[in-house]
């Protein structure tokens, strides 16, 4: 029998053999328990991340566009401009507070510095995410950069269907105006990201 461990995403193996999807849900349904607003629901996979797992990120072309284009119906544009404001845009970037389950309900960061670099003037950021460094600078903050970025933040699986981006706005961390103003940090000439 291979036996499991895991140390926080990451499964192992001591055979060295792949874990199973299963196996993996299986150890996540045994070991995480529902507190607070943190419910059993985190660890259920619906039928997109399922595919992405089983595929290991690589869904055969055809179906990942499908499934894009599914994403997309599921994106809310509001009307009028999508830039908010940056400095509340900034705040949110680097509050990684929510969805704990010592939170309350409601309250929520985006995090963004866990995975992007933003600022030139941050010391610490991740990598997961490509760097940001001068994103509206190089693109511009027209009406169409600004949709593709509201959209990547609601629902980052529209433009990619294996991203690892979380749905922001889809999921209901964030609300339409906390979005907007992520898209202002992102575009606004004058927000730290674009100096």
């Amino acid at each position: 029998m291979t036996r499991l461990f895991y140390l926080g995403f990451f499964v192992c193996s001591l055979s060295g053999a792949q874990p199973t999807p299963v196996e993996i849900q299986k150890i996540m349904q045994r070991d995480f328990h529902a507190r607070g607003q943190a419910g059993m629901d985190r660890v259920v996979q619906d039928g997109l991340q399922r595919l992405c797992t089983e595929s290991r990120d690589q869904p055969p072309a055809s179906l990942a566009k499908t499934m894009e284009a599914d994403q997309m119906k599921t994106i809310a544009f509001p009307q009028g401009s999508l830039i908010g404001d940056w400095k509340r845009g900034e705040r949110l970037a680097q509050n990684g507070r929510g969805l704990q389950w010592t939170d309350k309900p409601g309250e929520a960061g985006g995090s963004c510095y866990n995975c992007h670099q933003l600022s030139p003037d941050e010391l610490s950021f991740g990598t997961l995410g490509p760097s940001l460094r001068g994103f509206g600078k190089t693109r511009g903050n027209g009406a169409e950069i600004q949709r593709y970025v509201y959209g990547k933040i609601y629902n980052a699986k529209a433009y990619n269907v294996c991203s690892q981006m979380p749905r922001l706005g889809l999921s209901g961390t964030l609300t339409p105006e906390q979005i907007k103003d992520l898209v202002a940090l992102l575009l606004d000439p004058e927000s730290p990201v674009n100096r």
